[in-house]
């Protein structure tokens, strides 16, 4: 006997020991069951004992090759309806399913005893629902994606409870914490802790009622003795900070004379917020050993997929009906058609998977690093070194601290600071080795204020545009004439701006400001310095700068890029397939899937379009887009993008040695708070694609093609772009001639109005609740 014989011995040996110990496995939970004996000819090698009506769900008992049993409803390759599953760890799922996912209704229980019993959505736990861990934890309340959010009553083992809100696993809103010694708190929380404006009652009667800062009194408070005295005062743990009046009770006139705020603290040592415990794995990351039927006599094969998506999926062109002409085509309905795919750059090819679902998708090709480094002999070298000067200026140069609260004057346009650049330096500016120049910073105050709102530490700003490392300028302008530079970590991006451009900004800056400061999760680009660059000499030229986020910045490879507007008229890209890689900007004729959200994320999301919309509307700007970027998780080694519940040809997944999340990261990253902030509307953003397909007849009004039922897990990142174009007399004029020659709602120069309408019709279309 050879190697590889023995091998595949040893291999049906072990199989069949596993299958012996889960049969009984399966007889001591859920009592003697009888089992079919496998036939020699069963090509599947498992017991399976079923009763089978075609076409219909039917009740079915398996025990699956790697162990793992299954008892219940099963239609077309899934478990279907009501069933249990039982995997080899001991862990069980008893409930409702759809189509191979926990969907329903159930109850999952872990070895250790843990238990959790409520609903499920696409394998996770999300709804109503009660968990009961194996230190004797229990919380009942709502649930989004296997994290605690929404309304919940916390009981902890130790004998401390929390009634109130949560957010993404922890206390977030308002709510009560009682612990066993009987203290408790009432009032708001903020990623698991105490802050915010509260009460806190200790046993014995004193109160604290007053604001908070992780955990502790910070801000304007009282403290209040059971006898009426009390002390007022602004409260912190730094005591330069401390400061206060005590009131005595006439019952207790100079009682509390030497009373120390800083006991306060003291008392509160104790009180700590109990953590709950870690679950081990979620039901999410839980595999099932379901098959996965092919068509034609080929032996099924076997697939172990995530429990939360489809298993055993069929591709949708395994039973698709394929239509064939009947020659009674209209021959001018088709040459309709031509003209219209040709005004929009659209030549139907059945080589291409946007048209063709037998064709398998397969990522980009990597594209070579983005932009040409601007070294000495560049001819906009000496710019750039003009620019990262300006900036380590400004941004280094001592301002006094502002509140968040600016002054309308800070607004002003007429707010700008000029400062002349010798080569030789002056009192105010280092010598360089560039010619001489002038630099202006509009607005200086807003945008410092703005790099604050937005979290951005002065120090690693600097270092990304004035490090060692030169910018990048891409390879080409824009459409609009500009030209783009990248810092060398991709943190900013850098435009150059028409006049017309910068009077917009200035125009709406305090509008832009309010906007971004009053909603956290805004999708408009954020913009961190506007600056001029004045040369002297005969040209006496001026580049004018906006810096702004790199949207698709991310650790993650961007695997696909798509700029969408809403219209159709040259919103298609030219490049042939084979030369599209994965820096190529896609637009809306090539978008080829639905972007699915979780429930939570989904809600949020609509909510912030139409408001990010309506301030762009009431700025009267429009040709803005959504930039979305997308890493697909699951690519095989021949490239090919592996679909929920399924492999590719070669069976195999991406190179373990390329950066991409896989579902066990996910799902530990949504436990962990402390990686939670990674992940925000538009970035980071775990979800799904599902792939669509253009009709063949290439109809103008198809911006979103059919959906097929074919997911893939991704990463996304988006954001809206290019805010600043006023509908001025150039784009009206742009709407009044193309009306003439093509459709009026095909084109992008439209009323502000009408495209902010046009522009969410279409982004709801585009994206949709995952269900």
């Amino acid at each position: 006997m050879n190697k590889e014989q023995s091998g595949v011995l040893r291999a049906w040996e072990a199989t069949m020991r596993k299958t012996q110990a889960a049969k009984k496995r399966a007889n001591s939970i859920f009592g003697t069951i009888s089992m079919a004996n496998a036939a020699d000819d069963d090509p599947e090698g498992d017991n399976d004992k079923s009763v089978r009506i075609h076409g219909e769900a039917y009740f079915a008992e398996k025990i699956l090759p790697n162990g793992d049993y299954y008892t219940g409803q099963w239609y077309d390759n899934f478990p279907n309806g009501q069933g249990k599953y039982l995997w080899t760890d001991g862990c069980m799922y008893l409930g409702e399913w759809h189509r191979g996912k926990t969907m329903g209704r159930g109850r999952f229980s872990w070895p250790s005893g843990a238990t959790y019993e409520g609903e499920f959505k696409s394998g996770y736990m999300d709804g109503a629902g009660i968990y009961t861990g194996r230190n004797g934890d229990t919380y009942k309340g709502q649930w989004v994606m296997n994290l605690k959010h929404g309304h919940g009553i916390k009981h902890y083992s130790n004998g401390d409870w929390y009634d109130g809100e949560w957010r993404r696993g922890l206390q977030e809103g308002h709510g009560k914490y009682q612990w066993q010694n009987e203290n408790h708190y009432v009032g708001e929380w903020k990623n698991g802790v105490i802050c915010g404006k509260g009460t806190f009652i200790w046993s014995n009667g004193n109160k604290y009622d007053g604001y908070w800062e992780d955990g502790m009194p910070k801000g304007n408070g009282t403290y209040q003795w059971p006898d009426g005295s009390f002390y007022v005062g602004n409260w912190s743990k730094d005591p330069d900070e401390q400061n206060g009046t005590y009131y005595p009770s006439e019952s207790s006139l100079g009682a509390n004379l030497e009373w120390d705020p800083k006991t306060v603290y003291d008392e509160l040592v104790d009180s700590k917020i109990c953590p709950g415990e870690k679950v081990s794995i979620l039901p999410s990351q839980k595999k099932l050993a379901i098959w996965y039927s092919t068509k034609g006599g080929d032996k099924p094969r076997r697939r172990s997929v995530d429990g939360r998506v489809s298993v055993g999926v069929e591709r949708p062109f395994d039973k698709m009906n394929m239509w064939e002409s009947d020659g009674d085509s209209n021959d001018l309905g088709e040459a309709r058609r031509d003209l219209d795919c040709e005004l929009l750059g659209i030549h139907h090819d059945d080589t291409n998977p946007k048209f063709n679902l037998k064709l398998p998708l397969t990522a980009p090709k990597p594209g070579k690093r983005q932009g040409e480094t601007i070294s000495k002999g560049h001819k906009n070298y000496e710019l750039m070194l003009n620019l990262q000067l300006g900036i380590r200026h400004s941004v280094g140069r001592p301002a006094p601290a502002t509140a968040i609260d600016l002054k309308a004057s800070a607004f002003d346009p007429k707010e700008k600071i000029w400062t002349r650049f010798p080569p030789e330096g002056s009192k105010y500016t280092p010598p360089h080795q560039s010619t001489e120049f002038k630099w202006k910073d509009y607005c200086p105050v807003v945008f410092r204020t703005l790099r604050k709102l937005f979290k951005v530490d002065p120090a690693d700003y600097m270092i990304s545009i004035c490090g060692n490392d030169a910018l990048r300028e891409l390879s080409s302008p824009g459409k609009s004439g500009s030209f783009f530079y990248l810092t060398d970590d991709d943190r900013y991006m850098i435009k150059t701006m028409k006049k017309s451009e910068v009077k917009v900004l200035l125009r709406m800056l305090s509008a832009y400001y309010n906007h971004v400061r009053s909603f956290e999760n805004t999708m408009v680009i954020k913009y961190y310095g506007l600056h001029c660059v004045k040369l002297t000499g005969p040209t006496q030229k001026k580049v004018r700068f906006i810096i702004m986020g790199n949207l698709l910045r991310s650790e993650y490879t961007i695997h696909r890029r798509f700029d969408l507007k809403g219209s159709s008229l040259g919103r298609i890209t030219e490049k042939p397939e084979s030369e599209i890689d994965d820096t190529t900007i896609l637009k809306d004729l090539d978008l080829n899937f639905i972007f699915k959200l979780q429930k939570a994320w989904f809600q949020e999301f609509c909510r912030q379009i139409d408001r990010d919309c309506e301030f762009l509307e009431q700025e009267r700007t429009m040709d803005y887009s959504l930039l979305v970027g997308l890493h697909f998780r699951e690519i095989s080694t021949n490239g090919e993008l592996i679909p929920c519940g399924g492999r590719t040809t070669s069976g195999s997944f991406e190179n373990e040695s390329a950066r991409r999340l896989s579902r066990t990261d996910i799902d530990q990253l949504l436990l962990d708070p402390k990686r939670w902030a990674s992940i925000k509307l538009g970035a980071n953003m775990p979800a799904r694609v599902e792939r669509t397909i253009r009709k063949p007849g290439c109809e103008l009004l198809q911006l979103v093609g059919e959906q097929t039922g074919e997911c893939y897990e991704v990463v996304m990142f988006f954001g809206i772009i290019d805010i600043l174009q006023d509908y001025d007399i150039t784009k009206k004029l742009e709407h009044a001639y193309k009306s003439i020659h093509y459709d009026p709602t095909s084109i992008s120069a439209v009323d502000p109005k009408q495209y902010s309408k046009r522009f969410r019709d279409f982004i709801f279309k585009v994206f949709a609740e995952d269900t």
